[in-house]
């Protein structure tokens, strides 16, 4: 069973930073792109941020842009979002995801459960 597992959410002070870790079990992500998306109340959920398998090129959602920086461990199938400079719109439960497969227009299919950043002004 492929389990992704997210973890390091939490509440912090506007400004402040948190990491995000997400713990990838069931299969190897090696060959897969893997990314972060985020839903607020109220909105539709977003994307963050990816980081390639072939070359871990990263790509960022403008709001978050200089502020947050997702780096991949491809030996313990993990990948990691950290978040800088903090705001309250950052404000959401925070999803780790990954493509299907190798393929740059692959669906993301695999969904983590999920951890709550909640940033105070």
């Amino acid at each position: 069973q492929v389990q992704l597992l997210e973890s390091g959410g939490g509440l912090v002070q506007a400004g402040g930073s948190l990491r995000l870790s997400c713990a990838a079990s069931g299969r190897t992500f090696i060959n897969t792109d893997m990314g972060w998306f985020r839903l607020a109340p109220g909105k539709e959920r977003e994307f963050v941020a990816s980081i390639t398998w072939r070359n871990s090129s990263t790509y960022y959602a403008d709001s978050v842009n200089c502020r947050y920086t997702i780096s991949r461990d491809n030996a313990r199938n993990a990948v990691s979002l950290q978040m800088n400079s903090l705001e309250p719109g950052d404000t959401a439960e925070y999803y780790c995801a990954a493509r299907a497969g190798a393929a740059v227009a692959s669906p993301w299919a695999y969904w983590g459960q999920g951890t709550q950043v909640t940033v105070s002004s």
